[in-house]
């Protein structure tokens, strides 16, 4: 049973990448500097629709538009920055996977580590406060842990 839903999963996988390579097969480049910006190019532009995949993986109708227009520029004479700026400019800082510093990205860059330093300051607070906690005992408790003490002082001297 294992292996009959392992070998769908890697059938559903190979048609996925041969899909993807037949969809990128239809850019022919003379240069091959110019295929090596578009690759890089649509591996690091999201799909606006698909939200989490790039225009090279997404098979949604706005990312081979995208793609299209990424090829047209690049085949112009683009620059890498050039393309970049220009999806930036339609979709915003979402559409790049790389979103410059600035006041309204600060939170992507720095949310991650404000929350580790925020979740490592409360374990400390909270480990130290139930390190230092006094723990209140009876008459009858102490009396126990005094006699456990000198019973184990006995067997040390013994």
């Amino acid at each position: 049973m294992r292996s009959l839903w392992l070998a769908a999963v890697l059938a559903c996988l190979t048609v996925i990448s041969v899909a993807h390579a037949v969809n990128l097969e239809t850019y022919k480049f003379d240069d091959p500097q110019k295929e090596a910006l578009f690759r890089e190019l649509i591996d690091e532009i999201r799909c606006p629709k698909c939200q989490n995949q790039t225009i090279g993986d997404s098979d949604a109708a706005l990312a081979k538009d995208l793609r299209d227009r990424t090829y047209l520029m690049v085949q112009q004479g683009a620059s890498k920055q050039e393309v970049v700026d220009y999806m930036v400019a339609r979709y915003g800082d979402f559409a790049y996977y790389r979103p410059p510093m600035k006041l309204s990205t600060l939170v992507l860059w720095l949310g991650p580590v404000l929350v580790i330093v925020i979740g490592a300051g409360v374990i400390f607070v909270r480990v130290r406060a139930r390190n230092n906690a006094e723990v209140e005992m009876s008459e009858q408790e102490q009396q126990q842990l005094d006699a456990l003490r000198a019973g184990k002082q006995q067997d040390k001297s013994s």
